[in-house]
């Protein structure tokens, strides 16, 4: 009897391996993912999540139309700049365009018209005669055909004129109609320039029939001149000029 309380109070004084053991595990603190578990963050809430994505969304379309508004007013500017060139563009052109109508209509202002002549001094009158000389030298003469054959220089005074002779070497200024000598027929003549024709005599500047007959005859006269083809222009010229023997009728208007 004694031995087997003896065997019971061994049993309650000595724990058992087993028991002790398992008991130990149990106030031990769990290791591992427990552990972690227990350090992070609660788990959110249905409601919380959906106020979570209400307010991401809510940002989203914020940032959004931030974005959208930046674009808008990027667009604005860039307009607004081209706006702003074009203007100026055609404020250039225009004044450009004012500018020179009103050069156009100065020049014109200042340029003579047709019903506006420049004032300038009047023409001299044609034919320049000589004071004192006959009338006659202001009308055109009439040069008619020679006859037979021309062989010599040969001048003939038609008027007289009032003047001094000329001499050779100088500078003398002589209307003129020139026909060929065989049929009359009219090659040259300063009247129909309404121009008379100056040139120095006896400095071979004109035709040596010209340059011999004219000599000696004095201003205001009027003359005829019957040149043979070798003091003219010959019997086969070139560039135009008539062939053959020549007529002419010269007014010496002046000699200097």
């Amino acid at each position: 009897m004694k031995a087997n309380r003896a065997r019971v109070s061994y049993c309650r004084t000595v724990p058992d391996p087993v028991t002790s053991r398992s008991s130990a595990a149990t106030k031990r603190p769990a290791a591992g993912p427990l552990r972690n578990s227990a350090l992070s963050q609660p788990l959110k809430t249905k409601a919380e999540k959906r106020a979570e994505a209400k307010a991401n969304k809510a940002r989203a379309q914020a940032r959004q139309k931030r974005n959208q508004t930046l674009t808008v007013v990027g667009s604005a500017v860039v307009v607004l700049a081209l706006v702003v060139g074009l203007i100026a563009w055609i404020s250039n052109t225009s004044s450009n365009s004012t500018v020179a109508p009103a050069a156009a209509s100065a020049e014109a202002a200042a340029a003579p018209t047709a019903t506006e002549p420049a004032a300038t001094e009047p023409a001299a009158a044609f034919p320049p005669v000589p004071d004192g000389a006959d009338p006659a030298l202001s009308t055109k003469p009439a040069a008619t055909k020679g006859s037979g054959t021309l062989s010599k220089l040969t001048t003939k005074t038609l008027i007289e004129g009032k003047g001094a002779a000329v001499e050779s070497g100088q500078t003398i200024n002589v209307n003129y109609v020139g026909v060929t000598y065989a049929d009359g027929k009219e090659f040259d003549s300063s009247w129909s320039r309404s121009e008379a024709f100056s040139f120095q005599i006896g400095s071979g500047g004109v035709i040596q029939g010209w340059d011999q007959g004219l000599i000696g005859v004095k201003v205001g006269s009027r003359v005829q001149l019957d040149i043979p083809a070798d003091l003219a222009y010959g019997d086969n010229p070139t560039g135009g000029q008539p062939a053959g023997a020549l007529r002419f009728i010269v007014d010496v208007l002046s000699a200097s």
